[in-house]
């Protein structure tokens, strides 16, 4: 099987096994998917779906949220963890996206991590999400299946995953790939023991087939 056809195979799979692919997170205006993601930072995709509602509900605009202050909106998201650097990073960059981008989300990885609290795994989610862009959301899943499926040399680093993913996953099916990758993850490819019987990209996957 050649590389090319083991990354047909898989994103063949992985469209049949999840047709539809969306982010897990809820918000329905671009800044509000912003803070989604940099609440989710080591906290679980379910916890933020809790939070958030209460949390926009009491900041309805990106207004709203650049003139908090940053000890109410700590009391919001208290529970997703390290809540003071999140309150902190969502109420600056809403007054940045107020003062430099004329209160949208910007467009660009460039101005995207400029953002306070945006690496590149938020970016990049962004830019698929939002504007429909190549995006290689490079999560802990990702991260992982990535390794064991052989389309990476197995390395942690985000970055370096990222740029091995950019060299054979198409630009055009990056976002959903990854949003199914997450997918799967949680059903089938869990860490702690992978269900490699009932896998569905397991004729693909170098770790199931070593």
């Amino acid at each position: 099987m050649t590389k090319q056809q083991q990354v047909d195979g898989i994103i063949s799979a992985l469209k049949e096994a999840y047709p539809e692919a969306p982010c897990a997170l809820n918000s329905t205006k671009d800044y509000e998917l912003m803070i989604a993601v940099r609440l989710s930072a080591q906290c679980t995709d379910a916890r933020v779906n809790q939070v958030t509602p209460a949390l926009f509900a009491a900041y309805p605009t990106l207004e709203s949220f650049a003139e908090a202050t940053i000890e109410d909106v700590e009391e919001y998201v208290h529970s997703c963890g390290f809540y003071h650097h999140k309150a902190r990073d969502i109420v600056a960059a809403c007054r940045m996206l107020l003062d430099e981008y004329d209160g949208r989300v910007p467009d660009s990885m460039e101005d995207l991590l400029k953002l306070p609290g945006v690496g590149r795994k938020t970016a990049n989610l962004l830019l698929g999400d939002i504007y429909g862009k190549e995006a290689y959301v490079c999560d802990t899943h990702c991260i992982r299946i990535a390794g064991l499926l052989g389309l990476t040399d197995g390395s942690k680093d985000p970055e370096k995953v990222e740029r091995q993913l950019r060299e054979v996953i198409p630009p055009e099916e990056s976002s959903d790939f990854c949003h199914r990758i997450v997918l799967h993850g949680r059903a089938v490819c869990v860490a702690r023991r992978p269900n490699c019987a009932a896998c569905t990209l397991a004729p693909y996957c170098k770790h199931a087939n070593a």
